[in-house]
């Protein structure tokens, strides 16, 4: 009788454990790496490598259908835009490119693709499978940017009212007399802010835009490359890069261990007409202050006089934050829903102390603002804590990306590698 019982018994639970492996395998549409892409995170979490594109990958955008598109730092055989196709399991492949033009911006809405270079916005149709319908025809929609020898990127990302916003990165540290000249004063009333330094919002359906026909949202920005639409709060939150070499060009006021860490690399929520405060002050996380920058008579300790908005969290200095995603989707564990992920790039500036970041952390949020610490979620781009220290990283997270399944997707500006984390449980 047993033997018989068990004869119905074993074939079901395999049936049972094979039913619940096919669930799995449906819940995420793919099979994490089985050393998950050399990516170190939480219980529960898998990664795979979905292509090496040897080329400085910055923002991406994923469709429903698998589509990939990526924008280039600089164009790799002549064009700047690439587009990949997903397989069954994950991996994807270059199918076309297009575009003569580097650059950073790179977001879909409503029917269009938006892509920045560093002087230019421009927007291509697309079909009802996300593809491009004219790639070689993009429409023009704001040119005559700003561009300096450094911080020169333009991020972009839309509104739920038509509108887009473009970042314009200050071409100066902190709008010195002489830029990161040791004891060099700030430019009185910094010139720099009439064009550069914050957040414009120009019509994202407008041909050939210029300044004058956009609204300067936010200045005191010295430059974001990070930014997002927080649709729980109809809000926009960016990441600013913090200044650099506070004891290079102050050793008096500031020690070299000072230096490394400040000043924070901050999250703004930004409302029309802020100001965050660049050149004249910067944000102190260890303080939680305001401070005055040197350059402007600030000595470390002296709080910053003016209508500065505080930030919404802060972060240890240097390690360039190049990406925030508000997390929407449903794959992953419920803390997750409406949190921030950011990707930070890793410093270049803290020695001679260890460098730091080259990695991917989220950031709780509660009712539309950062609620509780953040935490590292993806590690290990680096390649080891060696190389980390040193700055010498394998990989260095740069734009993020959320699948219609709620997978998330990282892109890497060094060698170009596209990853995909899944939620495995």
């Amino acid at each position: 009788m047993k033997k018989n019982i068990l004869r119905y018994i074993l074939p079901a639970a395999l049936l049972a454990v094979s039913i619940s492996l096919y669930a799995l395998k449906a819940d995420t549409g793919v099979t994490a790496d089985a050393d998950n892409a050399g990516l170190k995170l939480p219980a529960g979490f898998g990664a795979l490598k979905v292509a090496d594109l040897g080329a400085q990958a910055r923002h991406i955008a994923v469709t429903p259908q698998g589509i990939i598109y990526v924008k280039l730092a600089r164009p790799k055989d002549g064009k700047g835009i690439l587009v990949l196709k997903e397989g069954t399991q994950g991996k994807a492949e270059v199918i076309s490119s297009f575009a003569n033009y580097g650059g950073t911006g790179m977001y879909i809405k409503d029917g269009y693709m938006y892509a920045s270079s560093n002087k230019e916005v421009f927007r291509y149709k697309l079909n009802d499978k996300n593809e491009v319908i004219n790639p070689n025809e993009p429409e023009k929609i704001i040119t005559g940017l700003k561009m300096g020898r450094e911080h020169e990127t333009k991020s972009i990302v839309l509104d739920n009212a038509g509108n887009i916003y473009v970042n314009v990165g200050a071409y100066s540290n902190s709008c010195q007399e002489k830029d990161r000249q040791l004891g060099s004063m700030g430019i009185k009333g910094c010139p720099i802010l009439d064009s550069a330094g914050g957040i414009w919002q120009f019509k994202a359906n407008k041909l050939n835009q210029t300044y004058k026909d956009g609204v300067r949202y936010t200045t005191g920005l010295r430059n974001v490359v990070g930014l997002d639409w927080n649709q729980q709060n109809n809000q926009l939150f960016v990441m600013q890069h913090g200044r650099d070499q506070l004891h290079d060009i102050f050793p008096a006021m500031y020690t070299i261990k000072e230096s490394s860490l400040l000043p924070a690399e901050c999250m703004y929520a930004l409302k029309k007409g802020d100001n965050a405060g660049w050149p004249y002050m910067y944000y102190d996380q260890i303080q939680h202050k305001k401070i005055m920058a040197p350059e402007y008579g600030g000595d470390g300790k002296k709080e910053a006089v003016g209508n500065f908005i505080d930030p919404a969290a802060a972060y240890p200095g240097h390690m360039a934050p190049n990406a925030l995603l508000f997390y929407t989707g449903n794959m992953f564990p419920e803390k997750y829903r409406n949190g921030a992920f950011i990707a930070f790039h890793g410093s270049w500036n803290r020695a001679p102390e260890p460098q730091a970041g080259y990695f991917v952390v989220f950031q709780p949020f509660k009712n539309g603002k950062p609620f509780g610490d953040w935490e590292v979620f993806a590690d290990n781009f680096s390649g080891s804590a060696a190389k980390t220290a040193a700055g010498r990283a394998d990989h260095r997270p740069c734009g993020l990306a959320q699948g219609s399944d709620g997978s998330l997707y990282i892109s890497d500006d060094s060698k170009g590698s596209i990853y995909r984390i899944v939620y495995k449980k």
